[in-house]
């Protein structure tokens, strides 16, 4: 979906590339009570922007990103992203969705201890054959300043260098959102600045979507719109 803005007697076009409507999900706790996560979350996305949601701990900012990145699914209401309806398509095609339009940043890095870092970032594009995926993984390695520890596993890095080498394992498939769920909140203040600048730059750089939970006010406060979710709303600012 596109839409128009005026600026300084300039037309800007705008791309929504994730449209969430009315999402409701819930869970069962206990044999009578049912907890509503959400009720009724609505967000429009726009290409290229980054957004910050913060709440409180066990209000469901992790289940809805889950969501958002159909690793979990809602009890009603719908999605879609980049046009495509979500629940519209079977278990193979929402992993395929996943491969190719998603990257995920987690709070734990969750490599491989076997590979080496090179080696975790080319993982998910073990069933492409398109383009040259290794010269990409090393620019990408590059670009987050580990050129010189591509051979290194997991347990000879540091914890902000794995969580970079999970950064560059995410973007592989060059996707056109990425959903990080809290992504500094392991790492130690150094790491978490750097961490935030890098994703703020390929933001800005690549006009990569990007949607963070997080309960760090650093990296909320440089995000470009920052919502908050509580007793099962989404509500900006």
């Amino acid at each position: 979906m596109l839409a128009t803005s005026v600026k300084q007697n300039k037309i800007i076009m705008s791309e929504t590339i994730l449209s969430l409507k009315d999402l409701h999900k819930s869970f069962q706790s206990g044999e009578s009570t049912v907890l509503n996560i959400l009720s009724g979350v609505s967000l429009n996305v726009e290409k290229g922007q980054s957004i910050a949601i913060t709440g409180p701990s066990g209000c469901g900012k992790s289940t809805l990103l889950n969501i958002i990145g159909t690793l979990d699914k809602a009890d009603a209401g719908s999605i879609e992203l980049s046009g495509t309806s979500t629940s519209s398509l079977d278990d193979q095609a929402l992993a395929e969705l996943r491969l190719n339009k998603i990257g995920f940043v987690f709070q734990k890095h969750h490599l491989l201890p076997q590979l080496t870092a090179l080696e975790n970032v080319l993982l998910p594009t073990l069933k492409s054959s398109s383009g040259d995926k290794l010269s990409y993984a090393k620019e990408l390695l590059e670009k987050v300043g580990l050129q010189d520890r591509m051979d290194h596993r997991p347990g000879q890095l540091s914890g902000g260098e794995c969580q970079r080498v999970a950064l560059c394992r995410s973007l592989i498939n060059k996707p056109e959102l990425l959903l990080a769920d809290e992504p500094t909140g392991a790492l130690d203040a150094k790491s978490s600045e750097q961490l935030i600048e890098l994703l703020l730059k390929l933001n800005k750089e690549e006009n990569l979507t990007l949607i963070t939970v997080t309960h760090s006010a650093d990296l909320k406060d440089k995000m470009s719109i920052h919502y908050t979710l509580s007793e099962g709303k989404l509500e900006k600012g």
